[in-house]
């Protein structure tokens, strides 16, 4: 569930930059994932993934290409947005 709310805020963030640069289609979004323990368990890359895309149907991040690399400390942030 945890790796839901952490999809659901990053989608919020990718879908306010479509609006600010009038994109059509986002073609990436890169993401920096750390060590982020909730409710007792890690966010999965995997798992982060899969709900970013479930929650971005019918969105211009849609068929977006998804790129988490692993880095330290307790948090995430979205690095870049790829868009035309």
């Amino acid at each position: 569930m945890h790796d839901v709310h952490a999809a659901n805020a990053i989608l919020k963030i990718v879908l306010d930059e479509v609006k600010k640069n009038n994109l059509k289609k986002v073609n990436i979004i890169t993401i920096e994932l750390g060590s982020i323990i909730e409710h007792g368990e890690e966010i999965n890359s995997l798992n982060l993934k899969f709900n970013l895309r479930l929650l971005a149907k019918n969105t211009p991040a849609e068929e977006a290409r998804i790129e988490i690399k692993k880095t330290t400390g307790p948090t995430w942030k979205l690095v870049s947005i790829d868009g035309e």
